[in-house]
């Protein structure tokens, strides 16, 4: 390089100013090492000056510089048909390859045309001769690097046909600076404690130091579009006063995912379509005997003034084990803890975590997704103190145009799906689901009759998706993740304003 840096030098000196695609054909050198040598020089001060430019380039294609040797496919075509015609198929076996093509554009050109006639058709010549205008065209081309001379339309039709392609070559114009020289003196990077003390540093030229440069990147780990996100969420939750539950079990057995939230045993989310069951182990091995034994007579309307769902439940259904579908197990379990102490105390609890459904894979649904829920229980709740509390909820989520839409739930009554306007599809959007927790699950949990709890919920990855742009839930979470996109994209900033 520093061999390539004098030949710069001196090729200045001699000539005032060069552009480095001239110097690199002048020096017979790569381009992009005449670049390197520039950066080089431009580094040790004022010694040239550089200006970026840019040009396109024009090549023909290994089709192209075939046509200017041979000529185009239509005017090889033309060439084999002799006068009185031939037979197309015998036209085809003469040209080879380029035959199809060839006689499509000299149709279109009107040199020659198809007859039919007694046992087959002939191609039959309709002028004299031919210009060759898209040899001719290629050979000026080649000949002057630049396809300048081409009209729009000329240039169109020969990129459309690949028989030259353009690209934008990046460039510098340079010429001598302030501070021109061709002797070069190695500048000192470093002031040393030795120069110091001998008193060298003032005989030495030092290089400037660029204070604007960043510094090396530290290799460290990166937090995921969804943790992002989910850190926001909590953050929110935690300043409206709820405390988050603990989600730590993934397996959950059917009693506490279903019959504990009076889902009917014969209801389609217990099939295998729709819940992931567990085949080792296949049952759990602890249930609270007396709260089973409450839930029974609430399915079975034996208790606490339902007709439940008639006879026919049984244990050994509540004992299978499957991976949750819902949080909303673990705030059934919250439930009866504050139900078991006996003196009831209002709570607001939420809780964000995976859950897993059966489902059919697509560009917004996977397996395994997260649910953000929230939960409170106190006295005399009514759904006005649902609306309001979501409203404030997903007003800090930046989402303030809301629509409630009644619904069914097994385990809420009553229940509304909650829609928001979306700006960028212009069509209002389902972002979560809600109700009030009935009786029949309450009290067999020792809840008092006149506490009511209402809850919300809603997927993680949704907001996540419209937050970062992503319109594939699979370029969010799986194997085809871009670990650069983790690595790029900003800290989440929900618009709360």
């Amino acid at each position: 390089m520093a061999l390539l840096t004098d030949k710069v030098l001196q090729h200045l000196h001699k000539y005032g100013a060069v552009d480095t695609l001239q110097l690199a054909e002048t020096l017979k050198e790569e381009h992009q090492k005449v670049i390197g040598s520039v950066k080089s020089l431009q580094s040790l001060g004022n010694i040239i000056e550089v200006e970026q430019a840019s040009r396109t380039k024009t090549e023909l294609t290994a089709e192209g510089k075939s046509f200017v040797e041979n000529g185009s496919h239509e005017a090889i075509v033309f060439a084999a048909i002799p006068e009185g015609g031939i037979s197309q198929s015998y036209l085809m076996k003469a040209v080879g390859s380029i035959g199809k093509i060839g006689m499509s554009k000299a149709i279109q050109n009107g040199w020659i045309k198809i007859v039919k006639e007694e046992g087959g058709t002939k191609v039959v010549k309709i002028v004299d001769s031919v210009d060759d205008s898209i040899r001719n065209k290629l050979k000026d081309v080649l000949a002057s690097g630049t396809a300048s001379h081409l009209d729009a339309k000329a240039l169109a039709d020969l990129k459309k046909r690949k028989l030259l392609i353009q690209t934008p070559v990046v460039y510098y114009n340079i010429k001598q600076g302030s501070d021109f020289t061709t002797q070069l003196v190695k500048l000192e990077t470093e002031l040393t404690p030795e120069m110091l003390a001998s008193g060298l540093w003032k005989e030495k030229n030092f290089k400037p130091y660029n204070f604007q440069a960043l510094g090396t990147t530290l290799p460290s780990g990166h937090l995921h579009p969804l943790l992002k996100v989910r850190s926001e969420v909590r953050s929110i939750l935690l300043e409206m006063g709820f405390s988050e539950m603990p989600t730590n079990r993934f397996v959950e057995s059917s009693f506490w995912n279903f019959d504990a939230l009076y889902v009917p045993q014969k209801h389609p989310a217990r099939d295998a379509q729709d819940t992931f069951f567990l085949s080792h182990p296949e049952k759990c091995n602890f249930i609270p005997k007396e709260f089973m034994e409450r839930v029974k007579a609430a399915h079975t309307g034996k208790e606490f003034g339902t007709l439940g769902y008639g006879p026919g439940w049984k244990e050994e259904e509540a004992y299978k084990n499957c991976m949750r579908t819902h949080t909303t197990a673990v705030s059934a379990r919250m439930l009866h803890e504050i139900g078991d102490k006996g003196e009831f105390q209002p709570a607001r609890l939420f809780s964000i975590d995976r859950v897993y459904r059966n489902e059919t894979l697509d560009a917004t649904h996977l397996a395994e997704f997260h649910q953000v829920e929230g939960v409170v229980a106190d006295y005399n709740l009514n759904l006005g103190n649902l609306i309001g509390i979501m409203k404030e909820f997903f007003g800090r989520l930046g989402i303030k145009k809301l629509r409630f839409k009644p619904a069914y739930n097994p385990y809420t009554e009553p229940s509304m799906e909650v829609f928001s306007f979306h700006e960028g599809l212009k069509k209002w959007v389902e972002v979560g689901n809600s109700g009030m927790f009935r009786p029949e699950m309450l009290l067999p949990m020792g809840i008092p009759k006149d506490v009511r709890v209402i809850a919300w919920g809603l997927s993680l990855e949704r907001p996540t998706m419209i937050r970062y742009g992503i319109d594939n839930i699979r370029d969010l979470v799986g194997p085809k993740v871009d670990l650069q996109m983790v690595y790029n994209n900003p800290i989440c900033r929900l618009d709360t304003n």
